[in-house]
C-alpha cells in the first residue's frame, strides 16, 4: 500500500492550532497539558506514541495512536514511533486487571519487525522533510543495569507520586508486582531519553496512558528543567458498552491472516448507527465538511448505512487494497445482495469457505454426488436442510431452493458438476438461509 503523501510543514502560525481544533472536532483529543498550542506554534515539533510488542499484529484499537500519530504529520510535525522492545518485557498494567504474560526475546523481536512493517502503511518514513522516525527502546536500555536506573531515574520520583497513579491505584487490592508497578518508570525514561537524545517534547497516546506520559514530562522537568508536554485521545467504546476491536473471534487484525479483508469489511459494515458517527470522525481521513455532509444524508436514510459503507471501504482500503476491497465487497454482495454463480466461480474455495464460515455445515460422500442425487433426497436425508422429502417438494415447487446461486426444481439431479472450488457447493433455502455443503471421501 503507498503511504498518505503528506503536506510540508511551511507557516505554522495558525497551522498548529488547526491540528488540536481538528483533534478535537474527530474526538482525538481530551487531556492536554498546559502550554501545548505555545509549544506547537513555535514551529514542527518532535512527538512520539508508543507501541508495545504484545503480538506479531497491530489490532484496530492501535489505530487512535496511529491516527494521533498520522495527523501530528498531516500538520507538518515530525512523527516518532518508538518500539517497546524493552517494556515489552515487562508489560504495561494500565487498564489490566492481572498481570500480562511475559514474552520472550524471539517472540518480541518477531513482533517488533512485523508491527513495524505496518505501521509503514500509515506514516510516511522516507519521502517528506517531516518524515517518520522510528526508535525501539531496548537501545538504550539493553545496557543499563539496576543500581543505575534507581540511581539516574528512581530517585527523581517518589513513591507518592507513583502511587497516585490510576494504573497503579485499580490494582492495589487485585495485587501489582514490582514488575509492573515501576512500568510508569520506565515509560517515563523513554520519554526522557528521547527528549535529551532526538528533541522529542511532545507524547501522544490513549487517555489510559495519561498518567505514564505525566511521570515522562515530571522526570524531564526534575532532571533538566527541560520543556515537555503530552496529550491523549479518548478510548473509544462502542455505544452498547462492549469493547470496540472484538468480535465473536477476539480482536480485529490489521494482519489479512488474523483478520481477513472480508471479515475487516465486515466489522465495520455492520457498525451500529449511533457509533458509525463517532467512528467516521476519528477513523476517516475525509474533512470536516464531506463527513458532516455525509452524516447528515446519512441520517435522512439510515437504512441505506452510507457512514458504515463509507467507514469500511475507506479502512480496508488503506489497510489492505483496492484489490482486497473489492473481493470484500463482491463477498458481502453474495451473501447480502443479488447475486449470481458467476459471482461465486470468481472467489476461491478459501474465499467461499470465509464467506460461509458462520453458516450450517454438511458433508456428503463424493461417491454420491457422482452418481447423481435427487434433489429432495439431498434436501432431507443426505443433509437435514429441510426436515422431510414431501417438505422438500414442496420447498421446490414454491421455486424456493437455489444452488450456487441458481434456482432449482424437483427434477434436479444434484453431482460433481456442481461443485464450487475446494469440493464445496451452496444451498440457499428462501432469502437469508444459507448452507455450505462439503463434498468428502
Amino acid at each position: 500500500m503507498q503511504p498518505l503523501k503528506l503536506v510540508i510543514f511551511g507557516a505554522f502560525i495558525g497551522l498548529t492550532m488547526e491540528l488540536l481544533e481538528e483533534l478535537k472536532w474527530r474526538e482525538l483529543l481530551q487531556d492536554q497539558t498546559p502550554g501545548l498550542e505555545e509549544l506547537l506554534a513555535r514551529g514542527p515539533v518532535k512527538g512520539y506514541a508508543g507501541f508495545d510488542p504484545t503480538a506479531d499484529s497491530l489490532h484496530i484499537g492501535n489505530l487512535v495512536p496511529i491516527m494521533l500519530l498520522l495527523h501530528f504529520q498531516r500538520h507538518g510535525h515530525i512523527p516518532v514511533v518508538l518500539m517497546g522492545g524493552a517494556t515489552g518485557m515487562i508489560g504495561d498494567p494500565s487498564g489490566k486487571s492481572q498481570e500480562r504474560k511475559l514474552l520472550d526475546l524471539d517472540e518480541i523481536e518477531h513482533n517488533l519487525s512485523s508491527q513495524r512493517l505496518q505501521l509503514e502503511r500509515f506514516l510516511d518514513f522516507s519521502g517528506v522533510k517531516n518524515k517518520a522516525v522510528l526508535f525501539n527502546n531496548i537501545d538504550w536500555f539493553r545496557d543499563m543495569d539496576f543500581l543505575s536506573f534507581l540511581r539516574n531515574v528512581g530517585k527523581h520520583i517518589t513513591i507518592n507520586y507513583m502511587m497516585a497513579k490510576d494504573s497503579v491505584k485499580s490494582r492495589l487490592e487485585s495485587g501489582i508486582s514490582f514488575a509492573e508497578f515501576s512500568y510508569q518508570l520506565v515509560q517515563g525514561y523513554d520519554f526522557y531519553h528521547l527528549h535529551k537524545e532526538q528533541g522529542v517534547k511532545v507524547q501522544m497516546g490513549g487517555s489510559d496512558q495519561w498518567g505514564n506520559m505525566l511521570t515522562g514530562t515530571e522526570l524531564i522537568r526534575r532532571k533538566d528543567g527541560g520543556e515537555a508536554h503530552a496529550f491523549t485521545a479518548p478510548l473509544i467504546t462502542k455505544a452498547d458498552g462492549s469493547k470496540f476491536g472484538k468480535s465473536e473471534g477476539g480482536n480485529i487484525w490489521l494482519d489479512s491472516k488474523k483478520t481477513s479483508p472480508y471479515k475487516f469489511y465486515q466489522y465495520w459494515l455492520n457498525t451500529s448507527d449511533e457509533d458509525a458517527v463517532r467512528y467516521i470522525r476519528t477513523f476517516s481521513l475525509k474533512d470536516r465538511e464531506e463527513i458532516e455532509s455525509l452524516s447528515a444524508e446519512h441520517m435522512e436514510e439510515a437504512h441505506l448505512r452510507l457512514l458504515q459503507k463509507s467507514l469500511a471501504e475507506e479502512l480496508t482500503r488503506r489497510i489492505h487494497s483496492e484489490k482486497e476491497l473489492e473481493s470484500a465487497v463482491k463477498a458481502s454482495t453474495i451473501l447480502f445482495g443479488n447475486s449470481t454463480k458467476d459471482d461465486l466461480l470468481s472467489l476461491s474455495g478459501e474465499q467461499l469457505m470465509e464467506i460461509f464460515a458462520d453458516v450450517p455445515q454438511f458433508a456428503v460422500k463424493r461417491s454420491a454426488l457422482e452418481k447423481g442425487l435427487d434433489m429432495a433426497d439431498f434436501l432431507a436425508e443426505h443433509t437435514s436442510i429441510l426436515p422431510s422429502k414431501g417438505e422438500a417438494r414442496r420447498m421446490l415447487k414454491s421455486n424456493a431452493i437455489s444452488l450456487n446461486k441458481e434456482k432449482v426444481g424437483e427434477e434436479k439431479l444434484i453431482g460433481s458438476d456442481d461443485l464450487l472450488g475446494q469440493g464445496i457447493m451452496i444451498v440457499q433455502r428462501g432469502k437469508k438461509n444459507y448452507f455450505l455443503i462439503s463434498a468428502i471421501d
